[in-house]
């Protein structure tokens, strides 16, 4: 099976996937929306798997992903904002980025303690802005 397009909001929606999800997948943010809990998804790079989604913001214009590499960097977690997300497959649990290991690898190091400062994304911004002009596609 081809995983679903991505289009934005996609997985908060599981009607607009094309299946159904199980009651206890759906998530209910801040604004009453309800939508699929991405958390515990499989993350998939352009060229393999690169760990699991430990937390996922669903705030508009500021979405993104939180990524567990288990053991693949040492155990360490990055940041990946929601416009590298390429689509989500829900029956596989797994949402495909355009980014390659070595990119997310080399991201800006995930700091909990300022993740949320507008300095840190600004800086997470600018670098996965930055591979869209400098890596070829």
């Amino acid at each position: 099976m081809q995983p679903t397009p991505f289009t934005p909001w996609s997985w908060r929606d599981p009607a607009l996937a094309g299946n159904a999800q199980p009651a206890d997948a759906d998530v209910v943010d801040e604004a009453g929306r309800i939508g699929v809990d991405l958390v515990g998804y499989k993350v998939e790079a352009t060229d393999g798997h690169i760990g699991s989604i430990d937390k996922a913001s669903y705030d508009v214009g500021n979405a993104h992903l939180v990524v567990d590499t288990g053991p693949w960097i040492f155990g360490s977690k990055v940041l990946l904002p929601a416009g590298t997300v390429q689509s989500v497959d829900h029956d596989e649990r797994k949402v495909y980025v355009d980014r390659t290991k070595d990119q997310i690898k080399d991201s800006p190091e995930y700091d909990k303690e300022t993740f949320e400062t507008e300095g840190y994304r600004d800086q997470v911004g600018d670098y996965y802005a930055g591979n869209y002009r400098d890596y070829p596609r």
